[in-house]
């Protein structure tokens, strides 16, 4: 997942563990682009695929683990 925002790339990795599991494993936001919401957009869109996808998420990114207890729906 990628967003570009004043020509800055920010991006959430993740990795497909198998077939019912992805690892979101890395979220990266360039300096200009923090404290923006960047990064919240980037994990909420990944966790709307992961739910359409019917998949479960394993947050290896310390963000996305806290993202995770902010927003536990």
């Amino acid at each position: 997942f990628s967003a570009v925002v004043d020509g800055y790339k920010a991006v959430l990795e993740y990795r497909t563990v198998d077939e019912n599991t992805v690892d979101f494993c890395h979220t990266f936001v360039p300096d200009e682009l923090r404290g923006k919401g960047v990064a919240a957009v980037l994990a909420k869109a990944a966790f709307a695929y992961a739910k359409e996808q019917q998949l479960q998420v394993i947050p290896s990114c310390s963000y996305i683990a806290t993202y995770m207890q902010r927003y536990p729906q």
